[in-house]
């Protein structure tokens, strides 16, 4: 799973005005302030349009959760160097997997290239290095761990936005709060989108009126094409470093060496 070191999955991204709040209290460094910081956000979340039923369901039982915090400032990975980090992270039998994936799915991965002009390989790569094609989503509850992000001090606003938009996730009927588990900064489904990247983004592919990044694959593998156009992917480019192509990957992830796993993992899925 990837994480948040500045601020992964591209999603620097704001939301619109009219869907981001002002900071509802004073932040925290610890637990104590946090019920009065939670009663502040949910009076700015309703003023923006969310509704008591939302607000009701997606905080019901959410808490501050320490382990969020000591997770947020133990991220070590991104300062490996490529031949460490790759070793860590690809080997022949994710390799092997993600070309038994190309095969399983070549029909949906034709349609997606077909609307979207991303290549399988590219997609299936940041699929198998973000959860091992979703065998790893992560079981953390999003709302609890954007909720403590939101009211600690170190990247509040920041999450405050993410919070909001994950508000709307719920509100518009794509999934419960009780679905939406992910990784410990609240990253989304199986390639760990971020809230606002999941509002910007997501498409629903399968037809079955939601946006369903956690079970759905063709949603997955169709919003994280989405994505990648959207940042201006250049359809029958190539990926390589030094290519436009290779300058959107930079989009999905800012870590270097996660770029450039990318780019190699997708070569090997290519068959190149």
């Amino acid at each position: 799973m990837k994480r948040l070191f500045l601020c992964v999955v591209g999603a620097i991204v704001l939301m619109t005005a009219a869907l981001m709040p002002a900071q509802a209290a004073s932040c925290g460094k610890t637990g104590a302030g946090f019920e009065r910081w939670l009663a502040g956000f949910k009076k700015q979340a309703a003023a923006h349009g969310i509704s008591k039923r939302t607000l009701s369901a997606a905080f019901n039982g959410v808490t501050y959760h320490r382990r969020v915090i000591q997770l947020d400032r133990n991220q070590k990975s991104f300062k490996l160097s490529f031949s460490q980090f790759y070793k860590r992270r690809v080997n022949n039998a994710l390799i092997n997997r993600g070309k038994s994936r190309m095969k399983k799915y070549a029909r949906l991965l034709n349609r997606i290239e077909k609307r979207y002009g991303v290549p399988g390989p590219v997609i299936v790569a940041i699929w198998g290095l973000e959860t091992g094609y979703g065998g790893n989503s992560g079981k953390m509850s999003v709302m609890r761990s954007l909720t403590t992000l939101a009211y600690d001090c170190r990247r509040s606003a920041f999450f405050t936005n993410e919070l909001m938009a994950a508000l709307h996730i719920i509100q518009r009927g794509d999934m419960s709060p009780k679905q939406m588990r992910g990784a410990w900064a609240g990253e989304i489904g199986q390639t760990q989108f971020l809230a606002t990247s999941y509002i910007k983004y997501a498409v629903d592919f399968d037809g079955n009126g939601r946006r369903d990044l956690i079970r759905s694959v063709p949603d997955v593998l169709a919003s994280t094409a989405n994505y990648l156009k959207a940042y201006g992917w250049r359809r029958g480019g190539s990926w390589k470093p030094g290519s436009a192509n290779y300058a959107v990957i930079k989009q999905w992830n800012r870590a270097t060496v996660y770029q450039k796993t990318i780019a190699v993992m997708a070569d090997k899925l290519a068959g190149n």
